[in-house]
């Protein structure tokens, strides 16, 4: 059998790669090996032994290729920056989905599945519950709050303190324009398939961690920018108070969901969340790297925020255990992989100071009027 892996040359794409191709498929990979991410090529890591075609998902000619032949789709390639580029999240996300669905149409192809990258931030600034109103979906906390240094949400009837629950697929809220743009390619995707008669999965990533993880890509991530500061003795910036909550699952386990999913018609037509379902703090997450690292800095925090950030994101992973599917790899291992995997690949040069200086120019990055002086942790 054939499989395609659009963005196979990419984090979670190789990944799935290499599983696909230790089941016994034929895997072929499309991949543009976009410069924010791939500065120097195709990557060593990725296998001789897949057919690589260099093209670009919204391209119809290199669809109409990577397709040829193919039974099942794993459509990893996806747009992620913090970066303002609206039209390229919504071109790369969400056009390049209709048009996958438009060329097997047109071309009558034979394909049995197609299982579709999403990401946690369909749910935008989250679910919570208030004492008094019962479960709340917030918007966005507005910039005018963010400068004054409040970080946490208010529920918008009381004003009185909410409390984050853990997201539940049935409850969608994008706010932000990435997540705006996942959430439509999943009703793209869904939507399209029925249509179809193709079987796909929509898989909701939470903040996924492990090997091959970029240097460049500003959008990959705590892991990469604190293990980086560390190792080169300077303090990683921790931003807001650092006691945001986030969900932090290993590669592995999100290769395991591909794999389920891809296998189980009980999945078909609907999404799921992939995470590990455990709150993790900022402020924790970077103590026991810290502690893991032996290292001598310890993290700031200047009272700076990422415009369109959100305060808590952990994710309900109950219906994909229900199919069979289980976390695999504690925080400590996630931290050990990357670690050992930084050991052999490491590149000296300073790729978060840059990112961070243009974040700051384009106003993506803020300092609230009322941050106290950098901290240690």
């Amino acid at each position: 059998m054939k499989a395609l892996v659009t963005g196979g040359a990419g984090f979670i794409g190789s990944h799935i790669a290499d599983a696909l191709l230790a089941r016994g498929y034929e895997v072929r990979v499309l991949d543009n090996l976009e410069p924010r991410v791939h500065p120097r090529g195709r990557p060593a890591y990725l296998s001789k032994e897949f057919e690589f075609i260099g093209g670009d998902v919204r391209d119809r000619a290199a669809i109409e290729r990577a397709l040829a032949g193919v039974e099942v789709v794993f459509h990893q390639a996806a747009y992620q920056d913090y970066m303002p580029d609206y039209s390229k999240f919504f071109h790369a996300n969400v056009v390049s989905t209709a048009l996958l669905y438009e060329v097997i149409r047109e071309k009558l192809l034979p394909i049995r599945k197609i299982v579709v990258a999403s990401s946690q931030s369909v749910y935008g600034e989250g679910q919570y519950r208030c004492a008094v109103h019962g479960l709340i979906l917030p918007d966005a906390r507005p910039v005018e709050q963010l400068d004054r240094g409040h970080w946490d949400l208010r529920c918008p009837e009381c004003h009185g303190d909410l409390v984050p629950v853990l997201l539940r697929e049935e409850r969608a809220n994008p706010a932000g324009p990435y997540g705006v743009s996942k959430f439509a390619q999943e009703l793209a995707s869904l939507r399209l398939g029925k249509i179809l008669g193709v079987p796909t999965v929509a898989l909701r990533y939470s903040i996924v961690q492990g090997a091959r993880q970029s240097f460049y890509n500003a959008y990959s991530g705590i892991c990469r920018i604190f293990t980086r500061a560390f190792r080169s003795g300077k303090p990683p910036v921790i931003f807001e108070d650092g006691r945001q909550m986030r969900d932090y699952v290993h590669v592995s386990d999100v290769v395991a969901a591909n794999l389920l999913v891809l296998g189980d018609s009980r999945a078909d037509g609907q999404a799921f969340n992939v995470g590990s379902g455990r709150a993790v703090t900022v402020l924790e997450y970077a103590r026991l790297l810290r502690e893991r690292m032996r290292a001598s800095v310890a993290p700031e925090i200047p009272g700076s925020y990422r415009v369109g950030d959100v305060r808590h994101t952990v994710s309900s992973v109950a219906r994909l255990e229900a199919l069979g599917w289980k976390v695999t790899k504690e925080l400590g291992e996630i931290f050990d992989d990357y670690l050992a995997w930084l050991d052999v690949t490491s590149d000296p040069g300073d790729y978060v100071t840059p990112a961070l200086n243009a974040m700051q120019r384009s106003g993506v990055v803020r300092r609230a009027a009322r941050s106290k002086e950098a901290i240690g942790v």
